[in-house]
């Protein structure tokens, strides 16, 4: 029986509904008849979790058996946790309304280091023990996965265990083995299940390891204190995307999420080789759908859910073997229905115009391409394999066909960066401007320059780099943000404090853990929202464990540390990353393996999977 949120609360909260549930498409089950139930917690805000795929192909691979209930989670916006907390009222998901602490399972997905002091926050709204050591035996267990457990250490204290890997198989492997475990009584209690679950691939449970550090801080080492648990976590893949399940219905909500739109998955994993790329690394190997699936995909899920928009999402979806035969054919079968298909930011080395012209002839907007760097030195030195030629050749031929503005993301703060490879961004922007006017015979060329600090993450060839100072950072934003005072420019930038938090996290060890809790205790939550964020409160809880900011953030590592990240595998040897980090610095390329060489990363052989190509496969 559904519990309301009282209306007095609803009608004072900024957008109420994120918090009413009831929306079309979502799957509503009696929990007393379930034999397991699982909240998915997303730590941000509704409109941000609801735009997440991996949450989406969860939800709708765990219903589809009879005897599991996967429901949903999400952070309260402050105004709706004041009403809350003083009204007693416990986080609930949307579906039962039951509080978090009632299900056998809650599960967070780690999409950003920032959002860690919402996980805590959830939990205890939710009425369940922070940390996992005081859980009590009729506490869900908590879990976790995504692209940040490849660093799981900050969240060990409050995490029992969690997924490393592709969650489409695994989940209901954990969800059947819980079923077996309550039927037989649950013997040997919490415990007794750990011993269970960490047999399973793919599962990391941090209690079962102890960790000692060097004199001068530095991670010594990691081994198991428990006989069943591995020495690595080896990450759990689905080696053909063909063979499982995609939502074939899809949750409608009622207000404006950040993707409101259909996702279509074409592809996983990135060959190309980006060394800042975190995703590129631990996504591997490339796994294309066929055709004919997604077309079907796209028609069901069009007929589902009744939107007019479907995105081809994918870490680099222009790769896509079959994307013009795809795009050509999606246009042609639903043009009748006003359906657009849109791509997110395009390679710069493989725009087609006619692509681009095929996508918009629905609905037009502005293009987007990532150089990621303005120089070509900069280029080299992230192996990002495109030139200014590129470039030009790309918006002069979206110039030709009509369009007239244009938005470019690069990333200061890299390795081997000069301040003239800043100003190499403002001079690349301007050439923009120079190709419209060329093209066209008049000015009048929008160009939107978006540029993020660089953040160094475990599993890149960069995870040895000692990312800028907070002051570098600055310095070289003001830089460039002089440099590009120009008619027509935008200049959009990201706060250079979160990035030096993130980064402490991203290659951060079990030690921040207490930092973590102190932070939320003093009031930290939605750090990854300006308004809420407090460098000041971080650098205080920091400080007070005896840690330093730079320790983490700006220490360049040597080729003999152990990183406190190393048991916890996406497949990428070390080696590999190393090559490729010494290859940066003298600005050599690596090719993209995918219709080449193997370039000896090693997650093919490990992980027994190849790359499925459909291009190449005929």
């Amino acid at each position: 029986m559904r519990k309301e949120l009282p209306i007095s609360i609803l009608s004072s909260v900024q957008k109420p509904e994120r918090y009413t549930g009831m929306e079309f498409g979502s799957c509503m089950k009696d929990l007393s008849t379930v034999k397991v139930s699982i909240a998915l917690a997303f730590p941000d805000v509704y409109e941000v979790g609801m735009s997440y795929l991996g949450f989406r192909i969860l939800y709708y691979i765990l219903n589809q058996d009879p005897e599991v209930a996967a429901e949903r989670t999400y952070a309260p916006w402050t105004d709706m946790e004041d009403k809350m907390r003083a009204a007693q009222l416990k986080l609930t998901t949307l579906e039962s309304t039951r509080a978090l602490k009632e299900f056998d399972f809650v599960g967070f997905t780690l999409q950003y280091e920032l959002a860690y002091s919402n996980i805590l926050n959830m939990l205890d709204l939710g009425g369940i023990t922070v940390l996992a050591q005081d859980r009590g035996e009729d506490e869900p267990f908590v879990i976790a996965g995504g692209p940040c457990v490849y660093n799981p250490e900050p969240l060990t204290d409050f995490v029992d265990f969690f997924i490393v890997g592709e969650g489409e198989e695994v989940m209901p492997e954990l969800m059947n083995l819980c079923k077996s475990w309550k039927a037989e009584g649950k013997p040997g209690g919490r415990a007794g299940f750990l011993q269970r679950v960490v047999k399973l691939a793919g599962i990391y449970v941090p209690s079962f390891y102890d960790v000692t550090y060097n004199e001068d801080g530095t991670f010594a080492g990691i081994k198991p204190n428990n006989q069943l648990a591995p020495q690595t976590v080896l990450k759990r893949i689905v080696k053909d995307l063909n063979a499982i399940m995609f939502p074939t219905s899809d949750i409608v909500p009622y207000g404006k999420i950040i993707h409101d739109r259909i996702m279509l998955e074409i592809f996983r994993g990135c060959s190309r080789g980006c060394r800042f790329c975190h995703a590129g690394m631990v996504y591997r190997p490339v796994r294309e759908r066929r055709k004919e699936v997604l077309k079907d995909l796209a028609h069901k899920l069009v007929e589902a859910t009744g939107y007019d928009e479907i995105s081809l999402v994918s870490l680099s979806s222009a790769d896509y073997s079959c994307l013009a035969p795809l795009i050509h054919e999606l246009v042609q079968e639903l043009k009748e229905e006003r359906v657009s298909i849109s791509l997110p930011s395009l390679r710069i080395d493989s725009f087609s115009v006619d692509i681009a012209k095929e996508v918009q002839a629905v609905r037009k907007s502005g293009l987007t391409f990532a150089p990621e760097a303005g120089s070509q030195h900069m280029r080299d030195v992230i192996n990002k394999g495109v030139t200014e030629e590129n470039l030009m050749q790309a918006v002069g031929a979206a110039f030709a066909n009509g369009w007239s503005s244009v938005k470019l993301y690069f990333m200061l703060g890299l390795p081997e960066e000069t301040d003239e490879d800043i100003l190499a961004i403002a001079d690349l922007a301007k050439k923009v401007q120079w190709k419209y006017k060329e093209i066209t015979g008049h000015g009048g060329c929008h160009v939107t320059v978006s540029v993020a600090s660089f953040v160094p993450k475990p599993y890149t060839a960069f995870q040895w780099f000692g990312q800028n100072s907070l002051e570098e950072i600055k310095r070289k934003q003001n830089m460039l943000r002089d440099a590009l005072k120009i008619k027509n420019i935008t200049y959009q930038y990201h706060a250079a404090l979160t990035s030096v938090i993130e980064a402490v996290f991203a290659r951060g060890d079990r030690r921040l853990g207490k930092v973590l809790y102190a932070a939320w205790q003093d009031g930290a939550k939605f750090d990854g929202w300006s308004e809420h964020f407090s460098f000041e409160r971080w650098q205080q809880a920091i400080t007070a464990q005896g840690l330093s900011i730079e320790f983490y953030a700006n220490r360049q590592r040597n080729n003999q540390e152990i990183f406190p990240w190393e048991h916890v595998q996406p497949g990428v040897d070390k080696a590999f990353l190393r090559r490729e980090y010494e290859k940066a610095l003298v600005g050599e390329l690596t090719k993209d393996c995918r219709h080449g060489v193997c370039t000896g990363c090693g997650v093919c052989q490990k992980l027994d999977a190849k790359i499925i190509d459909w291009k190449e496969e005929k």
